[in-house]
C-alpha cells in the first residue's frame, strides 16, 4: 500500500514543479536536501532507512533519472568526494551491500575510483555512466561528517513529495505508569510522527509485527498478551491513531521496512472496530526486568556460546567472532548486512541490529577468519544456521572484519550519573543521584580504590565510550555546590551497566580521605587500545636455560629472580630460567600509551633504559589447582613498535628517550634472549603445571577488552626439559574457563612432589 504523501508548497516551488516532470514521478525516498553540481546538471541525495540525516544510500540524478552507485572498488576517497557533493565537509565512512536498503532505477556508476582530490565525482574514473554489472543489493552508501561546507546552500528544487517514516517507536504502559521498572517490556505501541506520538491500529496485527517492534526496542523476542484485557481497557479511553495496515514478515530490522499505511489528515474515522496494538517483549539475560525472569533464564540449560562480540564500548556492539573447532575467529564483511547482523544480535539476547558494520570498524581481530558471504533470511536462531562460505586465507583479511551495533532496551541509567568541572564533556568529577522520587539528590563518590575498571563502568553509563583514566583526586575540577560524598567502596568487575550494580558500601559511607578533593573522576574516550599476546609464539619459543649467577647481577637488581636467589652463593652457581618470546599486538582503535608521563619514567642504569610502567606483564607457574610456585614480571623496559602491518607506520621507539607506546596495527616483541624475559624456576619440582601470562595486570592502562589479556598453557617439566602446549587466550580469570582448561590433555595425571 502506497503511503500518504505530505505536500510542501511555495509559489516558487509550484512553478518549478510545473516545469519539472520529475515532480510528477513516483515518490522519492526520505532524502536530504539535494545539491546541483557540474555542467552535466547532476543532483545528489542521501536515501534509505533507518539512517541519520548525514548518512544513507547515495543517489544521483542524471538526465532526469535517479540512480545509485555500485560498491565495487568503492573507497573512502570516493565517499569524501560524494559527501562534498552533498554539502558536507568530509566522509567518516562508507557502506556496501545496500546497508540502507536497495535502490531502484539505474545503477549509474560502477568501479568508481577517486583519489580524493577531485572537485566532482565526474572527474573520478569509472566504467562509464550507466555501465554496470551490479544489482541493487550492492548499492553503496556514505557516512558524512555532520558538518556543512561553508557557504553551502541547499537546492532550490523543493521536494514536493516526501514519504512519511517511522523514526521512533515506544511501548506505553496501559496501567501502572511511573511505577514500572525500566526497561518497559509491555504496553501500547506508539510511533512518533509529525503530529506527535500516535497509536497503531491492531487490525491484522501479527506476531511478526510484534517481533519487529521488540527488536527495535532492544528485545530478542516477543510473547503473547492478554488481548481481551487490553481491548476492555481501550473501550474506556480515547486514542489517536496514526498508523494501520502494518504487515511485517518478521525479519525486518526496522518498522519502516514493513508494509504499512498512514492515516490521511482528513480521515474522520480511524481504526473502526479495532483497538491500539499491544506488544509484550521478552528481555535478554542482561536486561531481565525482575529476579524471577533472571532465575528463569539462568535455569535454562545453555550450550557453549558460539558467537560473541569483542571491542565494543557498550553491550550489544563489537566485532563479531565465532567459535569453530575450539578456535575463535572473525567474520568477513562480504555481503554483510542488517539481516545477518540482526541474527547475531538476537542470538546474544539483544534486539535487531541498528547497524551492520564493515571494514573492521570495531577493530581488527587476530588469527582465523571463519566465515564469509553470510546470507541470512532473518529467521535463523544462530549465525551458524545461515548459508555461508568457508573462507581461505587469500579470500579476506582482518581489515574486512564484520561488526554490529544492536538495538538496546532503554534503561534510563544515564540519568542517574553526570560529570562536572572538566575541560570537555568527556571528563570531570563523577556525581551520582541517590534517593527516592521526591527526595532525590546528587552527590560525589569517594576516591578510595577508584580505578580503571570503575571508570569503565562510569563512562559506559554516561554514554561516553571507554575510560582513559579513573582518577582518585579531582581538586582541579570544581564540583560547584556538590560537596556530599554519597557512595564509597566502589569495586567493579568492569562489565556492569551502572555503578549501582558494582559492589559498594551502600548507605554507610566509609572514606579514608573525606575532603572533596579526594573524590572520583573520569576521563572518557570514544576509542581504546586492546592488547593481545601471540600465544603460538610463546609455545614455539619456550626453553630452559641454566644461566651463571655472575651474569645475573642486573637482573637481580631489577627483581627478575626468585627470592631464593638472594641467599645464593654469588657469583658462583646458576639459576634455571624458563625463557620464551612474547609478541604483544595492539588490536584496538587507539594507541597503547603508558599511564605515566615521560617526566616520571625511571632510568635504570644497569640495563641502560627507561621503565615507563612498573609492571607491564606478570608471568606465573601454577599448579593445576591454581597454587603459584614460581613467578616473574616484566616491567616495560620500553614499549615500542617492533613491527607493523603493511599499511601502518611505526610511531614509537625507545632510542634517544623517545616516546613509548604500541601503535594500532603494530606489535612489541620481547625476544626470549632479552634480560628478564623469563621465569626463574630453579626451585620448581618436576610435574605438570600451568604457565600463565597476564598483560597489563593492574589495569593501569585502559583497554576495550581485558578478558583477552591472559594466556594459559599446559606445561610439563621433568627436571631437565620442559614442554609447553595448548596455549590459549581467553577469559582466563573466570572459573568456567579454568575448569575447561583443567580438562585439557596433560592435566589428568599430575605427579607433583
Amino acid at each position: 500500500m502506497r503511503p500518504v504523501s505530505v505536500w510542501q508548497w511555495s509559489p516558487r516551488g509550484l512553478l518549478l514543479c510545473l516545469l519539472c516532470s520529475s515532480c510528477l514521478g513516483s515518490p522519492s525516498p526520505s532524502t536530504a536536501p539535494e545539491k546541483r553540481a557540474g555542467s552535466q546538471g547532476l543532483r545528489f541525495r542521501l536515501a534509505g532507512f533507518p539512517r541519520k540525516p548525514f548518512e544513507g544510500r547515495v543517489e544521483i540524478q542524471r538526465a532526469g533519472e535517479w540512480g545509485t552507485i555500485c560498491d565495487d572498488d568503492f573507497t573512502l576517497q570516493a565517499a569524501h568526494i560524494l559527501c562534498r557533493e552533498l554539502g558536507f565537509t568530509e566522509a567518516t565512512g562508507w557502506t556496501h551491500s545496500a546497508k540502507y536498503g536497495p535502490g531502484t532505477g539505474r545503477i549509474w556508476l560502477d568501479n568508481l575510483s577517486c583519489s580524493g582530490t577531485e572537485q566532482s565525482v565526474t572527474e573520478c574514473a569509472s566504467r562509464g555512466w550507466g555501465n554496470s554489472d551490479c544489482t541493487h543489493d550492492e548499492d553503496a552508501g556514505v557516512i558524512c561528517k555532520d558538518q556543512r561546507l561553508p557557504g553551502f546552500s541547499d537546492s532550490n528544487v523543493i521536494e514536493v513529495e516526501h514519504h512519511l517514516q517511522v523514526e521512533e517507536v515506544r511501548l506505553r504502559p496501559a496501567v501502572g505508569r511511573g511505577r514500572r521498572p525500566l526497561p518497559v517490556t509491555e504496553g501500547l505501541v506508539e510511533v512518533r510522527l509529525s503530529d506527535g506520538w500516535l497509536k497503531v491500529c491492531d487490525k491484522g496485527w501479527s506476531s511478526h509485527n510484534s517481533h519487529v517492534i521488540c527488536g527495535m526496542l532492544g528485545f530478542p523476542s516477543e510473547k503473547r498478551v492478554n488481548a481481551a484485557f487490553y481491548r476492555l481497557l481501550a473501550q474506556r479511553q480515547q486514542h489517536s491513531f496514526g498508523l494501520h495496515g502494518v504487515a511485517c514478515v518478521g525479519t525486518e530490522a526496522h518498522l519502516s521496512l514493513c508494509s504499512l499505511e498512514f492515516y490521511r489528515a482528513n480521515d474522520t474515522t480511524r481504526c473502526p472496530g479495532g483497538a491500539p496494538a499491544v506488544v509484550s517483549c521478552v528481555p535478554g539475560p542482561l536486561y531481565a526486568a525482575s529476579s524471577g525472569q533472571k532465575k528463569q533464564q539462568q535455569a535454562k540449560p545453555q550450550g557453549e556460546a558460539r558467537v560473541r562480540l569483542k571491542g565494543g564500548a557498550y553491550p550489544g556492539e563489537g566485532r563479531v567472532e565465532v567459535l569453530k573447532a575450539g578456535t575463535w575467529g572473525t567474520v568477513c564483511d562480504r555481503k554483510w548486512d542488517l539481516q545477518a547482523a540482526s541474527v547475531v544480535c538476537r542470538e546474544l539476547g539483544f534486539g535487531s541490529a541498528r547497524e551492520a558494520l564493515s571494514g573492521a570498524r570495531m577493530g581488527q581481530g587476530m588469527g582465523a577468519i571463519h566465515l564469509s558471504e553470510v546470507r541470512c533470511s532473518g529467521h535463523e536462531p544462530s549465525l551458524w544456521k545461515c548459508p555461508h562460505k568457508n573462507i581461505t586465507a587469500e579470500d579476506c583479511s582482518h581489515v574486512q572484519d564484520a561488526g554490529v551495533r544492536c538495538n538496546l532496551p532503554y534503561t534510563g541509567l544515564e540519568t542517574k550519573i553526570r560529570i562536572s568541572g572538566g575541560r570537555s564533556r568527556y571528563e570531570g568529577r563523577v556525581e551520582v543521584q541517590i534517593g527516592r522520587p521526591g527526595s532525590l539528590r546528587w552527590g560525589l563518590i569517594c576516591g578510595d580504590d577508584w580505578g580503571t575498571l570503575e571508570a569503565m563502568v562510569a563512562c559506559r553509563q554516561l554514554g561516553l565510550g571507554y575510560a582513559n583514566h579513573g582518577l582518585q583526586e579531582t581538586w582541579y575540577w570544581d564540583s560547584g555546590n556538590i560537596t556530599e560524598v554519597v557512595m564509597s567502596g566502589v569495586r567493579c568487575i568492569g562489565t556492569e551497566l551502572s555503578l549501582d550494580q558494582c559492589a559498594h558500601h551502600g548507605a554507610h559511607i566509609a572514606c579514608k580521605r573525606t575532603e572533596t578533593r579526594f573524590t572520583a573522576g573520569v576521563i572518557c574516550s570514544e576509542t581504546a587500545s586492546d592488547l593481545l599476546l601471540h600465544s603460538a609464539l610463546v609455545q614455539e619459543t619456550a626453553y630452559i636455560e641454566d644461566r651463571p649467577l655472575h651474569m645475573l647481577y642486573c637482573a637481580a637488581e631489577e627483581n627478575c629472580l626468585a627470592r631464593s636467589a638472594r641467599s645464593a652463593n654469588w657469583p658462583y652457581g646458576h639459576r634455571r630460567l624458563l625463557r620464551f618470546s612474547s609478541q604483544i599486538h595492539n588490536l584496538g582503535r587507539a594507541d597503547f600509551r603508558p599511564k605515566a608521563g615521560r617526566h616520571s619514567w625511571v632510568w635504570h642504569e644497569c640495563h641502560g633504559h627507561y621503565h615507563s610502567m612498573d609492571i607491564f606483564t606478570h608471568y606465573d607457574i601454577l599448579t593445576p589447582n591454581g597454587t603459584k610456585v614460581a613467578e616473574g614480571h616484566k616491567a616495560s623496559f620500553c614499549l615500542e613498535d617492533t613491527e607493523c602491518q603493511e599499511d601502518v607506520s611505526k610511531r614509537y621507539e625507545c632510542a634517544n628517550f623517545g616516546e613509548q607506546g604500541i601503535t594500532v596495527g603494530c606489535w612489541d616483541l620481547y625476544r626470549h634472549d632479552i634480560d628478564c624475559q623469563w621465569i626463574d624456576i630453579t626451585d620448581v619440582k618436576p610435574g605438570n603445571y600451568i604457565l600463565q601470562v597476564v598483560i597489563n595486570p593492574n589495569f593501569e592502562v585502559a583497554e576495550s577488552d581485558f578478558t583477552n589479556n591472559a594466556m594459559k598453557c599446559n606445561c610439563k617439566y621433568d627436571g631437565h626439559r620442559i614442554w609447553v602446549h595448548n596455549c590459549h587466550i581467553g577469559d582466563a580469570f573466570s572459573e568456567e574457563a579454568n575448569k575447561r582448561f583443567e580438562r585439557y590433555p596433560g592435566q589428568t595425571s599430575n605427579q607433583i612432589v
